[in-house]
């Protein structure tokens, strides 16, 4: 994105350009924790109540079925979404940057930068649902293709990994925005930590 330049007095504001920093999984675990949440109720539900209709249901959802595995892969597709529509406000963030000048490249200020934008985060949180869909059940083909147990199977994969990367990547942004804040032109290169690319 671009900022236009402004004259203010004897001094020049603007005239740079930037970037917005869309996420590409911006419900990190929520979707998982929800979906999974969602998809065990049933299973409680019968353990509470004798039903032979509860069980069955309760049988099909269980961990490791194909039925409990595509119902989990899209509940966490579909809280993907949810929580991405909640928390990102395209029109907000089009008002903003156009009450500071800032407009994309190509694309008008106002409700059709809104447009682009919420086009463009669909597509990004499709690729990431699919990720988080794909990590959240590795477990379960895991344990069922290589007959490991779960407790075994879930060391390589689901919202454990998801919180160790986003720990560390918060991590690396709060040192790299206290190197910048304090001028240690000795640890940084252009902006960004040198270990970094």
């Amino acid at each position: 994105m671009q900022y236009a330049r402004r004259i203010v007095g004897r001094k020049i504001y603007g005239g740079q350009s930037t970037y917005i920093p869309l996420k590409v999984d911006t419900s990190g675990v929520i979707a998982i924790i929800f979906a999974q949440s969602i998809i065990l109720f049933p299973a409680t539900v019968a353990s509470f109540i004798p039903n032979p209709g509860f069980q069955r249901l309760a049988q099909a959802l269980m961990r490791g079925q194909l039925l409990y595995t595509s119902i989990y892969a899209l509940f966490i597709v579909f809280f993907c979404y949810f929580y991405t529509a909640i928390v990102f406000n395209p029109l907000d963030l089009s008002e903003n940057m156009k009450k500071y000048g800032g407009f994309i490249p190509g694309i008008r200020p106002g409700q059709p930068t809104a447009e682009f934008l919420d086009f463009v985060m669909t597509r990004i949180t499709l690729a990431g649902a699919l990720f988080i869909a794909v990590i959240a059940i590795f477990p379960d083909f895991i344990m069922a293709w290589l007959k490991v147990d779960y407790r075994v199977a879930s060391f390589f994969g689901g919202t454990g990994i998801l919180i160790i990367v986003g720990v560390i990547l918060d991590t690396l942004k709060q040192i790299e925005s206290h190197l910048l804040t304090h001028h240690y032109e000795g640890f940084i290169k252009s902006g960004h930590i040198r270990g970094r690319r």
